[in-house]
C-alpha cells in the first residue's frame, strides 16, 4: 500500500479511481501527492497526481475519455466529442517545468528522472497513435503499475535509483507545489475535466457553478505574458481575442459553433473563451466511415453564413468540423479567422497550423492571401474526402462519385470557384452521384 503524503480534492471519479488503485496496490515505499498546482512564473500547472517510485518522479494526468481515441499530429480525436490538444504534449511540458523547479531548490536533483504519464481509466478506451509519439506516455489502469515500475524508462544521465534523493525531493516539492483546494474555476465556470492543450492554450469542459446540473461548456484558456511591454501585450490580446471577435460578427446559426463569453482573469495572464460544448466528434474520424452529403451541405451552410457576414475561416480542415450523433455538422476552429477589415493580422501564425492538403494552390506559399475562395477550395477538398474516402488528386478529376460542383470548388483558379452559397445550392439540387459499390451491384444485376 503506497503512502499518500498530501494533496487537494480530486476533481472527478476517474482521478479518485486512480488514486485509490495506487494507494491499495502500489509498493509500500512509493509516495503519492495528488491534485496540486506547480507554479512557474506567472503560469500555474495543474497536476492530477505525482508518484515518487523507487527510480523516478512521475507526473500523471488522468483521463476518463471513452472509446477509440485517434492521434493526429498534436491533437486527440475522441468519439462523440470535439478534438483537443494532446495531453501528452502538455504533460511533458509540465514535467520539464517541475524538473527545473526541483533542480533550482537542490542541484543534485538533476540526477532524478521526472517522467510523465497519461492514464486512460475507461475500460473501453483505446489510443490509436500511428506515429507513436504519444503512446509511449499513455497507459490504462491495468497497465499502470507495470509502466510506473519500468526502470528502463529512466533517461540516460539520470540515476535509476531515486531513494538517495528522497529527502531532497520531498523538501523541494514542499517548497514548490501547492495544494489545489477545489476544482479550478474561471469566472463563474468550474472545471469538470481538463481535456488537453499546449503551451499557449488549455481546453476544459466546465459547468456554471450558479446552475448545478446545467449543460457543460467548452473553455479555451489562453496563456498571456502580463510582463510584456504595452505593444506586445496589445498584440497578444488581439491574437487571443480573435476567435471571440470573429464569432461575435456571426449571428447564431445551427451550423456554426456559438461563443458565449470572453474575459481576462488575474492580471491578464490568462484569457478565457467560453464556447458551446458541441456533443459530436471531429469529421476527421468520420472520413471513410459513412459521413455523407448532408455533412458537406451543413459545412457549406455554416461557411456560407460566415462569408455572408464578412468572415474568412482560413484554417478549414476535417478537424474543425464537428459531426453530432444525428449527423448534423457544426463549423468550429475560428482562432485564425479574419473577421473583415482591421488594422492588425494573425495570418503570420497560420503556417504553424495549416494542413497543406486543404490549402488552396494560390495560398500554399502565402497564407496571408486567403479569401472566401480559398475557404471554398478547402471545403471542396473536405467534400471530396467525405464522398470518396480520398483526398483530391488530378487523376480523380472526373471521378463519377464527385459532383461537378465539387470539382469546380477545387479549380486552381480562384475566380472559377463557386461561392459557398452557390456550391450549397448546386449540391441541394443536383442528383446524388452513384457510388462505386452501387455501380458494381447494378452491373452484376444487369448481367444476371
Amino acid at each position: 500500500m503506497a503512502e499518500i503524503v498530501g494533496g487537494g480534492r480530486p476533481v472527478n471519479d476517474a482521478e479518485r479511481r486512480v488514486i485509490a488503485y495506487l494507494r491499495d496496490h502500489a509498493p509500500a515505499d512509493w509516495l503519492l501527492l495528488h491534485n496540486v498546482e506547480v507554479p512557474r512564473g506567472h503560469d500555474v500547472f495543474e497536476v492530477d497526481l505525482i508518484v515518487l517510485t523507487g527510480h523516478s518522479l512521475v507526473v500523471v494526468d488522468v483521463k476518463g475519455t471513452r472509446g477509440r481515441i485517434e492521434v493526429s499530429g498534436t491533437r486527440w480525436f475522441p468519439p462523440r466529442r470535439e478534438a483537443f490538444g494532446s495531453p501528452v504534449a502538455k504533460l511533458r511540458g509540465t514535467a520539464k517545468a517541475l524538473k527545473g523547479l526541483l533542480v533550482s531548490k537542490a542541484t543534485q536533483l538533476d540526477r532524478v528522472y521526472v517522467d510523465s504519464l497519461v492514464v486512460l481509466t475507461s475500460p473501453d478506451a483505446e489510443l490509436v497513435d500511428p506515429a507513436g509519439r504519444d503512446a509511449v506516455n499513455v497507459t490504462d489502469l491495468p497497465g499502470l503499475l507495470r509502466t510506473l515500475s519500468d526502470v528502463s524508462r529512466v533517461r540516460r544521465g539520470c540515476s535509476p535509483d531515486a531513494k538517495p534523493y528522497l529527502t531532497a525531493i520531498l523538501d523541494a516539492l514542499n517548497q514548490t507545489v501547492r495544494r489545489s483546494t477545489a476544482p479550478p474555476r474561471f469566472g463563474n465556470w468550474e472545471v469538470e475535466e481538463q481535456l488537453g492543450g499546449d503551451a499557449k492554450v488549455t481546453e476544459y469542459r466546465a459547468i456554471n457553478v450558479t446552475l448545478p446540473g446545467s449543460e457543460t461548456v467548452l473553455l479555451r484558456v489562453y496563456q498571456a505574458d502580463p510582463m510584456a511591454d504595452h505593444d506586445a501585450r496589445a498584440a497578444e490580446r488581439q491574437r487571443i481575442a480573435n476567435a471571440y471577435q470573429t464569432l461575435a460578427r456571426i449571428p447564431p446559426h445551427p451550423c456554426v459553433v456559438r461563443s458565449r463569453d470572453f474575459f481576462a482573469i488575474d492580471d491578464e495572464s490568462r484569457f478565457v473563451l467560453v464556447l458551446d460544448d458541441v456533443h459530436g466528434e471531429a469529421l476527421h474520424l468520420s472520413l471513410g466511415r459513412g459521413a455523407g452529403l448532408s455533412v458537406v451541405q451543413d459545412l457549406l451552410r455554416g461557411l456560407a453564413h460566415a462569408h455572408a457576414h464578412g468572415v474568412v475561416h482560413r484554417a478549414l480542415t476535417p478537424a474543425s468540423v464537428l459531426v453530432t450523433d444525428d449527423g448534423h455538422a457544426v463549423l468550429t476552429g475560428f482562432d485564425y479567422a479574419k473577421p473583415g477589415p482591421r488594422n492588425y493580422t494573425v495570418a503570420h501564425e497560420l503556417g504553424n497550423v495549416l494542413d497543406a492538403h486543404y490549402v488552396a494552390p494560390e495560398c500554399q506559399e502565402r497564407p496571408d492571401r486567403m479569401t472566401t475562395a480559398s475557404d471554398v477550395y478547402a471545403a471542396g477538398a473536405i467534400a471530396h474526402h467525405v464522398l470518396t474516402g480520398r483526398l483530391p488528386t488530378s487523376p480523380d478529376a472526373q471521378d463519377p462519385e464527385v459532383p461537378e460542383v465539387v470539382r469546380r470548388m477545387l479549380d486552381h483558379t480562384p475566380a472559377k470557384r463557386p461561392t459557398a452559397a452557390e456550391a450549397l445550392e448546386a449540391l441541394e439540387t443536383a442528383p446524388v452521384p452513384e457510388s462505386r459499390l452501387r455501380r458494381l451491384v447494378r452491373r452484376l444485376v444487369s448481367r444476371s
